[in-house]
């Protein structure tokens, strides 16, 4: 298998495990998923620096590796492990319904990226439709779960697709570019942990429908 195949297929697995992040029932597994999300990810960084010859995607799979697949994950599971029922609320809409959805944003993205013309990123379109699916996934999860800290997944799945989409377009950017995206990324996703910790002691709800005090 070429390196151009490997990264396309790898970009493949990111649509799977996307969906179990969205769909899992338990939010603890979704942040276990988000990792092996991540770590495939990082697979694409290294096997698209081989294809390319860009030295700089080896310290943007490692800065991945650390950020991603390790720290975050660790970050959501403990906060979910201080809660209680966090498989509760339910997605606002049924299973089918999600992945007619997700199977839309995919066909949408493919046809966007077949019209654009970029010959760095030729090989790589299937890919590149992949992390631009990524955003609509993102707000798909915002959008269908009521589970604040799935919420926040959905933030990361969306970040996962913006570092894909940079990776592909920009593959010799300076390594500080990613070290600045997976830095932005990992203390984001710590402001929302401690909103969403505070919001649960003051109302013991992980459910944004209740959070009514918040309305103006």
């Amino acid at each position: 298998m070429s390196s151009v195949t490997l990264v396309n297929s790898l970009a493949g697995l990111l649509i799977l495990t996307s969906l179990l992040v969205i769909e899992v029932k338990q939010p603890r597994w979704s942040a276990i998923l988000y990792g092996l999300q991540s770590l495939v990810l990082v697979g694409i960084f290294v096997a698209l620096a081989y294809a390319t010859g860009a030295q700089e995607l080896y310290l943007w799979a490692a800065s991945a590796f650390v950020m991603k697949v390790l720290l975050v994950p660790w970050i959501l599971y403990t906060a979910l492990s201080r809660v209680s029922d966090t498989d509760k609320p339910r997605n606002t809409i049924s299973l089918t319904l999600s992945f007619v959805l997700a199977a839309i944003a995919i066909g949408i993205s493919f046809l966007v990226v077949n019209q654009i013309q970029l010959p760095a990123a030729g090989p790589f379109k299937p890919a590149l439709a992949v992390s631009m699916a990524h955003f609509f996934f993102g707000e798909l999860c915002i959008l269908t779960q009521r589970n604040l800290f799935k919420q926040v997944l959905g933030f990361c799945l969306m970040e996962n697709g913006s570092h894909l989409t940079l990776a592909l377009l920009a593959f010799h950017a300076p390594e500080l570019v990613e070290i600045g995206i997976a830095t932005d990324a990992l203390f984001g996703v710590i402001i929302m942990v401690v909103l969403g910790n505070q919001i649960y002691k003051s109302l013991h709800t992980l459910d944004t429908s209740d959070l009514r005090t918040l309305k103006g």
